[in-house]
């Protein structure tokens, strides 16, 4: 399946803001550590996780546009809607009958 559901999407989204949270607080817990090369580490980290999440809001908001878009094409066309998952519904159900 090349495309993510909206659950694995807000899975996946829980779990990148725990990784991000878990690396500045190791960031935070060496901070007292000296030498040059533990600074320059840190702050390529530190871009690292800007960066990170940057991508993280720009995927969450990407996420509640479509969450969006989704919610008014399904209460503007509510019986087209019924139809298109009617019509998936039955090609799954023809699908996992083949087996």
């Amino acid at each position: 399946m090349s495309e993510l559901s909206q659950a694995q999407k807000e899975r996946l989204i829980s779990d990148l803001h725990a990784v991000v949270a878990e690396a500045e607080s190791l960031l935070k817990a060496t901070a007292g550590q000296a030498g040059e090369g533990a600074a320059e580490l840190r702050a390529k980290v530190q871009a690292s996780l800007d960066r990170a999440r940057r991508g993280l809001h720009e995927l969450q908001d990407a996420a509640r546009e479509k969450a969006k878009a989704a919610d008014a094409y399904v209460h503007e066309k509510p019986w087209q809607a019924i139809g298109v998952a009617a019509g998936i519904g039955l090609l799954l159900g023809m699908l996992i009958a083949r087996r």
